[in-house]
């Protein structure tokens, strides 16, 4: 991130922000399987069509899927295999913090 212009950080803040959001990454996970219309992943995740499709529009504007239309439905699929990367990482990350939590308090009740 060094000598970034402000632009390109508000990028990078708006890609991270459509990151933050529990239900647009589990329609990510969804669609690490292969591609989806909006009914199958609002059923698949149990929300309405509208909205996913709202979380949907904010994925495709910052890029992390891609939509296509075919006849009246359209189709989403991963544009940026590399969140995929990005997340494992993180949760590799979140896991590892979780384990070692869990690891204090059960010391911590032990010497009680």
């Amino acid at each position: 991130m060094e000598n970034l212009p402000p632009e390109a950080l508000e990028e990078i803040a708006g890609y991270f922000q459509a990151l933050s959001e529990p239900t647009r990454l589990q329609i990510l996970n969804l669609l690490r399987q292969g591609e989806r219309n909006v009914g199958e992943l609002a059923q698949l995740c149990g929300f309405t069509a509208a909205n996913v499709s709202r979380h949907l529009a904010m994925l495709t504007r910052h890029g992390l899927v891609e939509r296509e239309s075919r006849g009246t439905s359209a189709f989403y699929r991963i544009a940026d295999e590399s969140v995929y990367e990005l997340c494992d990482l993180v949760c590799g990350r979140i896991a590892l913090q979780i384990q070692r939590k869990a690891e204090k308090r059960q010391a911590f009740s032990v010497s009680q």
